[in-house]
């Protein structure tokens, strides 16, 4: 069985103006001096994807959306289609981040939806998954990361090509992250239902973790059981906190 490139992915979310574009060529030019194993991919807000992706042609570096509507289009105002994603030079999307889920109120099959929407357009989805802290407390972390793949993950992924990302919704950008050994159990968890849901496909998936990833805590959280890479907020806005990451993998 063969093991995936691990997947590093910077997500900007509503940060960046062009002067930012200067952070990604920074990026692309140490990777192109040095190369590294795993797979670099960089989110930054709508209004930079087509000059971030013309930036970086070329180069090793993907480029993903944060967020993508269902439907190719219609009248949605405010929202974007994968397929306008896919137009601007995007290979990638990010959905169902706990920001999303509760800051906008989606749920699960919203996310199946937009998860459809994107292979609809040829993007490989990163979906998200993870517990608040009431939820960990209460010790249902395991039953809610397995439930948010059940409700996320459409049959139509079997056949695509995506990654998962576990994200505790209490340790983005709190500084906070989980122990270790709390990762690898959620891990662990998300890969059996991975499995269970796809078969022999679904022990290939990259689960990337993220919540307050840095260059100081980057190798050991990388070396976890069953971590494929990492889901970057606020260290991917700077190319040498990025690039510290991405060394690490």
């Amino acid at each position: 069985m063969t093991t995936p490139r691990p997947l590093i992915a910077g997500n900007w979310k509503m940060n960046g103006l062009a002067a930012s574009l200067d952070e990604a060529r920074a990026v692309a030019a140490a990777l192109d001096a040095h190369p590294v194993g795993a797979r670099v991919a960089l989110c930054p807000p709508a209004t930079l994807v087509e000059r971030m992706a013309q930036v970086l042609a070329g180069t090793g570096v993907a480029i993903g959306g944060q967020d993508c509507r269902a439907e190719a289009g219609g009248a949605f105002t405010g929202d974007i289609s994968a397929e306008m994603l896919a137009e601007a030079g995007a290979s990638l999307v990010i959905l169902g981040h706990s920001e999303r889920r509760a800051g906008h109120g989606e749920t699960d099959s919203d996310v199946a939806a937009k998860v459809a929407g994107a292979l609809r357009a040829g993007l490989e989805p990163i979906v998200c998954v993870g517990e608040t802290l009431e939820q960990r407390q209460a010790g249902q972390a395991l039953a809610v990361v397995t439930g948010q793949l059940r409700g996320s993950l459409p049959a139509a992924l079997a056949d695509a090509d995506f990654a998962v990302a576990y994200e505790p919704v209490w340790a983005i950008g709190s500084g906070l992250t989980p122990s270790l050994a709390e990762i690898e159990e959620v891990h662990v968890a998300a890969r059996a239902t991975l499995v269970e849901l796809f078969g022999a496909a679904g022990a290939r998936v990259p689960i990337l973790y993220g919540g307050s990833v840095k260059p100081s805590n980057a190798r050991d959280i990388l070396a976890v059981k069953d971590v494929g890479g990492a889901l970057v907020g606020g260290a991917s806005l700077k190319a040498a906190d990025f690039l510290g990451i991405i060394n690490a993998a």
